[in-house]
Formats: structure tokens, C-alpha cells, sequence
């Protein structure tokens, strides 16, 4: 009991103290260790040095390509002008009539190609600020919008999106980014009509109080808080509000390196790599291992790689300081990934305890016959436990994710039917208000959480908890397709 009781109060430090702007890196592995110092018969430095770290490494090893790879192609979209762009461009031929659909597309566009959600952000902002105001439309309404096209469908439903929150589960279930690509697609059309249609709504109830845009002064977000939780995903701050006017490229260039990412992942996928020899893969020098496990991130490296590439020769006279902006792509991928891991660190400790036993015996048992309804509450708890939707992933799988694959293997329920139902699930309870992303998507926009919150908890914990409801009953019915 006492150990059950120490796991609680760790997970309800991590989320306190996290909101509150203490570093995870430190955070982390102290409150392990104060689980671990608690624990009978828990030696505390073995916890740190062999478990802790071991989980933590291990997830670096696995995943840093992909964050680094993102963060690269994420600000080369972002200097080269190309994400201002596509924002501008799908703004003016949607037009001020249809305002929320325009601002919601843009952040979509980007997201599903790759773009980090922050650098979305902040080049949609400006955008949705003019054409909420020229609509007369609450300001209020904006990071809902932007939430609802950058944080929900496109990161976690459709196949194929580069998102880690889509690339974490496929080593755990030897699948792809196109998993249950059926399934994912209706799942992102439910939590786009429903959170549009909630928008929508609001914006009918602002325009017959005659409410209007509000009186706010536009000027840079604060920097202090801001500043804090755009780092913690490994974003600077200076270098976006701080953008120079430059020479921006033609629409079709902006839109080709999201078009390749998106092509050439499907092309990795399905073809390439299938018919590549990878037999070498079972020697014990590259790891004992089937091609299985790694085909997603093969195909996510092998197309953001090709589409950096692209970038670079389409817009070499636009990134006049070509070498700073890899640098600060490199920089922020750093970041994130220890944030990440070390959350996966103190999930790997929490799960070598004796009470943890007790724990994942009631999660696992939670839906009866079904481990996808155990899952999807496992993986939502701890995304919002952590505020993070990658990190109460990683803790979910790291600690349970053999456990759920034999358990579905079991029941009959395909592999790909539980990577979309672990992806789709992060985006639930991660946006509560301690997240980090929301937290800083509100201080872009200047707005307080009682100002605005109400709406992103709206289209990104309610609508994606509801869709996560209907993708598990459909596909418990009908299968993975």
C-alpha cells in the first residue's frame, strides 16, 4: 500500500511541479528516486544507473533520428518562409467568410507534413489575428482554432503524419506510419467536424451578442513564461519573433517538401524497404532484430532526409545563414528527446516496483475482453499525468507494451488496430491545462487560460477522447482496416 500510495504522489509531483516550469531532466529522475528511497528493498543508485538511465538511453537511441530530422525540417520550413506561405496561401482563397476553417486547415497542413506545432504556431498567429479581427471574430476563438488544426487529428489519426506521436508505437508493434489507415482517416474527419462544429458554434454565439473581435493590443507575447515552455520543446523564442522581412518562395516550392514527406513515407513504406534484402537484420550486430521493427522509422528517416534535402537546393538564396539554421534545428531537437526520455526513465522505475504489479494488473483488467479500452485509459492517464502526449505514451508501452501486444495478439486484435489506438489516445488528457503547448499557444496568442482554455479543452480533450470512443468500438467490430 505504501508503495502505491509513494507511485501517486510521484505522478501527481511530476504534474505539478512540471506545470509550475521545473525541468524534467532534474525532475524526472528525483522524484524515481524518491519513489525508489521509499520502496522496500529498492536499491536507490542501481534504480538510477541501471534502470533509469538504461530506459532513458535506450529511448534516445531509438528515437533520436526522428526528433532530430524534425526539428531540422521544421525550421528550415520555417527560414526559408515556406510555412508563412502555405498559411498565407490557404487563408486567402478560404478567404474572411470562412475564418476558423482557413486558420484550422493551415496549422493541418503544416502539422501533417512535418512542421513542428510551435513554429506553426507562431506563423499562423499573425494570420489568424488579421482575419479573426477583419471577420469579427472573438479573439478568444483563436487558439482553439489553432489547437484543433495543430494538436489533435493530423498528430496523432491520419496515417502516415511524421508525428512521434505516430512513430513511438511501431517498434513496440512491428508496424508503420500507415497504420489502420481506414480507421485513422475516419478518426480525423470525427474530431475535425466536431471541433469545427464547436467553433462554429461559439463563433454564432459571439456574432448574436454582437461581441466582435475584443479590444486587444497586438504585441509580442510575454517572454518570461513563454520562454520556459517553448524551450522545454526545444523552441527559441527570439529567433521566431525576431523574423526579418525576406524574399518568401512560390506556393508550389512551400508545398513540395510537406507533399514529399508525406509521398515518399507511403513509397519507404509499402514498397522500398519490402523489397529490400534486410536478412543482415537478425545478426546480432545489428541488434537480433526483424525488419518489422524498424521499417516506420526507416521510412520517416529516409523521407524527412530527402525533403531537407529538397529545402535546401529550392531555397539555397533564402537561407542566407544556412549552417545557423541546421544548428538551431539540431539545438532543438535535444531538448525534447531528454525531456521525453527521462520521463521514460521514471515510468521504467516506477514499473520495476513490487506495486507496480498490483497497478498494472487493474489497468490491464480494465475492459474485460478488451485490451483496447485498458490501453486507451492507460496511455490518456499518463499523457495527462505528464502533460505530455509522447511521454505517457513512452511510460504506457515501455511498462506494458508487451503485456498489451500479447494481450491483443490473444483477442484477435490486429497490431495496427492498437498503434492507432495508442497514438489517437495520447491526444486526449495531454492538453490538459499544464501542458506545455497550450501554456505557450497561449501566451502567443496573449490570452489567459480563463480567457481561452475553455475551447482548446473542448476541440483537444473532449472531441479526441469521443473520437478515441468511436475509433475502439468501430474497430472492435470491424477489425484494423
Amino acid at each position: 500500500m505504501i508503495g502505491i500510495s509513494a507511485i501517486a504522489i510521484a505522478l501527481l509531483l511530476l504534474m505539478v511541479l512540471a506545470y509550475r516550469g521545473l525541468s524534467l531532466l532534474i525532475l524526472a529522475p528525483l522524484l524515481a528516486a524518491l519513489v525508489a528511497l521509499v520502496s522496500v528493498g529498492t536499491p536507490l543508485l542501481a534504480s538510477y544507473t541501471q534502470v533509469f538511465m538504461g530506459a532513458a538511453g535506450d529511448f534516445i537511441v531509438r528515437y533520436f533520428p526522428l526528433f532530430l530530422l524534425g526539428a531540422v525540417f521544421g525550421k528550415l520550413m520555417e527560414d526559408s518562409g515556406s510555412a508563412e506561405v502555405l498559411a498565407s496561401a490557404i487563408v486567402e482563397r478560404l478567404g474572411d467568410t470562412r475564418a476558423i476553417l482557413a486558420v484550422l486547415l493551415s496549422c493541418a497542413v503544416m502539422t501533417y507534413g512535418g512542421v513542428s506545432l510551435f513554429v506553426v504556431a507562431f506563423a499562423v498567429y499573425p494570420i489568424a489575428a488579421a482575419l479573426f479581427r477583419q471577420a469579427g471574430l472573438p479573439k478568444r476563438l483563436i487558439p482553439g482554432t489553432i489547437a484543433l488544426g495543430a494538436f489533435t487529428f493530423t498528430m496523432t489519426a491520419l496515417p502516415g503524419t511524421p508525428a512521434i506521436q505516430n512513430a513511438i508505437p511501431m517498434p513496440y508493434f512491428g508496424t508503420s506510419p500507415f497504420a489502420a489507415p481506414g480507421l485513422g482517416i475516419l478518426t480525423g474527419l470525427v474530431m475535425l467536424g466536431l471541433g469545427q462544429a464547436w467553433l462554429n458554434h461559439r463563433a454564432r454565439q459571439a456574432r448574436a451578442t454582437g461581441e466582435g473581435y475584443g479590444n486587444h493590443q497586438e504585441k509580442a507575447p510575454p517572454a518570461g513564461h513563454l520562454r520556459e515552455h517553448a524551450a522545454g520543446e526545444g523552441f527559441d523564442l527570439a529567433e521566431v519573433t525576431a523574423q526579418p522581412i525576406r524574399d518568401l518562395p512560390p506556393l508550389t516550392l512551400a508545398l513540395l517538401p510537406i507533399v514529399l514527406v508525406i509521398v515518399l513515407n507511403l513509397l519507404f513504406t509499402t514498397v522500398v524497404i519490402p523489397a529490400m534484402d534486410t536478412g543482415y537484420l537478425a545478426e546480432p550486430t545489428y541488434g537480433a532484430t526483424s525488419i518489422e521493427s524498424v521499417r516506420g522509422v526507416w521510412s520517416v528517416i529516409a523521407a524527412l532526409v530527402i525533403a531537407i534535402g529538397v529545402i535546401i537546393a529550392t531555397n539555397l538564396r533564402r537561407l542566407e545563414a544556412l549552417t545557423s539554421t541546421l544548428d538551431s534545428g539540431a539545438n532543438a531537437s535535444l531538448l525534447p528527446i531528454f525531456n521525453t526520455a527521462s520521463l521514460v526513465g521514471f515510468g521504467s522505475v516506477i514499473a520495476s516496483l513490487t506495486a507496480f504489479d498490483t497497478i498494472s494488473l487493474w489497468v490491464t483488467s480494465v475492459g474485460g475482453d478488451n485490451p483496447l479500452i485498458s490501453l486507451a485509459i492507460a496511455v490518456n492517464l499518463l499523457a495527462g499525468m505528464t502533460g505530455s502526449a509522447s511521454g505517457g505514451m513512452s511510460i504506457a508501452l515501455a511498462t506494458l507494451g508487451d503485456t498489451y501486444l500479447a494481450m491483443g495478439q490473444a483477442t484477435g486484435i490486429a497490431p495496427e488496430l492498437m498503434h492507432r489506438v495508442t497514438a489517437v489516445a495520447t491526444g486526449g488528457l495531454d492538453a490538459l491545462p499544464h501542458n506545455g503547448a497550450v501554456i505557450t499557444l497561449l501566451s502567443i496568442c496573449g490570452l489567459t487560460h480563463r480567457q481561452a482554455y475553455l475551447d482548446i479543452a473542448v476541440v483537444a480533450v473532449v472531441v479526441p477522447i469521443i473520437s478515441l470512443v468511436l475509433l475502439i468500438t468501430l474497430g472492435s467490430l470491424a477489425g484494423s482496416f
